[in-house]
């Protein structure tokens, strides 16, 4: 209870003048903020396009400013401004800030060990959580990766401590791509896997002199052709997926086999 009661001290005793004046600075910074946003946003629409976007970023380092201004002014207000006072304050503001950043200061140690354990390295296609693109930086306390549809993800290295990190370079240039067929189950099957297997070995995006694989898989509706080879680059995955499908697909109709058709699943 007494460190409750000396806690307690640390606030000096307000008068109706102080808190109208604290009220006056947090309206009056408010106010300021908002001005400050709106200004800041029309100077960005008038502004060339390839500076719009700089001028944004100032909006909410700005905002902070006018935040850490007003605390400042305010907190003398309220605290007696004795020595003792300001160590229990600052111990308390300390303690308060060390567990609110226990999740940033998890980053920054998982982003420590990312670099010495070189978990992954920009120009990597790593998956996290669903997300999957590639490496565009390691900052200190997240990993910033682009998504094939140009989305920009931030992931947190905190992630590192919980959840697996699927890497498909490893620090190479080449990447295995995967191509599915699904057949009808009546066919040559061997015809059609080495038809395939060409299909792959002659696209311009395969990495020269890397092996190419056929996998046969028979399900109760049809035959599962996984058609893998290496990309000469990773960023051309998508482009060397669509290329073995067109390809694979006109090399199948030639063969005179028809494609499987997966039935419906039950409705409960």
């Amino acid at each position: 209870m007494s460190q409750n009661f000396d806690a307690w001290n640390v606030l000096r005793p307000l008068s109706w003048r102080d808190l109208l004046i604290v009220l006056a600075v947090l309206l009056l910074s408010s106010f300021i903020a908002f001005a400050f946003r709106q200004i800041t946003r029309r100077l960005a629409e008038k502004a060339p396009s390839r500076l719009r976007l700089s001028i944004l970023r100032i909006i909410p380092i700005t905002r902070f400013l006018i935040g850490v201004a007003a605390v400042a002014i305010i907190i003398p207000i309220i605290v007696e401004p004795t020595f003792r006072d300001v160590v229990a304050l600052l111990a308390s503001i300390g303690l308060a800030l060390a567990f609110a950043l226990k999740d940033y200061v998890s980053s920054l140690l998982a982003g420590l060990v990312t670099v010495l354990e070189n978990t992954y390295q920009p120009g990597d296609w790593i998956e996290v959580n669903g997300a999957y693109g590639e490496v565009k930086s390691i900052d200190a306390r997240a990993v910033r990766i682009t998504t094939p549809d140009d989305t920009e993800v931030v992931i947190p290295h905190l992630h590192l401590w919980t959840s697996s990190v699927f890497n498909a370079t490893g620090g190479k240039r080449s990447l295995l791509c995967v191509a599915d067929f699904y057949l009808h189950p009546e066919h040559d099957a061997r015809a059609a896997s080495q038809r395939l297997k060409e299909i792959a070995e002659q696209s311009s995006l395969r990495k020269p002199d890397s092996p190419v694989t056929v996998i046969v898989l028979e399900k109760p509706w049809g035959t599962h052709y996984r058609l893998k080879a290496y990309a000469n680059e990773s960023r051309e995955q998508f482009l060397f997926l669509t290329d073995l499908t067109i390809r694979g697909k006109e090399a199948v109709r030639a063969l005179g086999i028809r494609f499987a058709q997966a039935p419906y699943a039950e409705t409960k």
